[in-house]
């Protein structure tokens, strides 16, 4: 097959052959410029794809570290105290009684607090305070208030195990 092409190249005068390489030579850099041209066709459509996966990346990566963080708390044993009690201690002690409204016991492993005017900030330190001592939220609303920073909450807790 190559000794017939070879053979037919051969068989054209000079001038056909310069043409006929100029002819190739031309149909080779159309065929680059639309193989560069579905490239970029194809990097601008899927540039956007890349930012957004860069943003779920980057959010992953704070996960991560709040995980290694968390974990990297110290374990408090379970108490066996009343878990209202130990609620009631939590928010004593983060000085959130004068916000406090109701707390509820509904059985030994649930607790139910509502909490009115509360700074928003200082209900997540204490929601970061009762999870090291293995009490988590379980369900929670959240109403912002026409005061900047001030939340009414009414939030579920639950004792977790080890």
């Amino acid at each position: 097959m190559i000794a017939g092409w070879h053979k037919h190249w051969q068989s054209r005068s000079p001038r056909e052959r310069k043409v006929l390489a100029a002819m190739a030579v031309i149909v080779a850099l159309v065929l680059f410029a639309l193989l560069v041209l579905s490239a970029q066709r194809a990097r601008d459509r899927l540039l956007p794809a890349v930012l957004e996966l860069r943003g779920q990346v980057a959010g992953m990566d704070r996960s991560v570290s709040e995980l290694a963080r968390l974990r990297a708390m110290p374990v408090t044993p379970p108490t066996s105290t009343d878990l209202r009690l130990l609620v009631q201690s939590g928010i004593d002690s983060a000085g959130l009684t004068s916000s406090l409204t109701r707390i509820e016991a509904v059985d030994a492993q649930q607790v139910d607090v509502v909490f009115s005017a509360v700074p928003f900030t200082d209900w997540l330190a204490w929601v970061e305070a009762m999870q090291v001592q293995r009490i988590r939220l379980n369900g929670t609303r959240i109403e912002a208030l026409s005061t900047p920073g001030r939340v009414n909450v009414t939030a579920t807790l639950v004792r977790t195990g080890p």
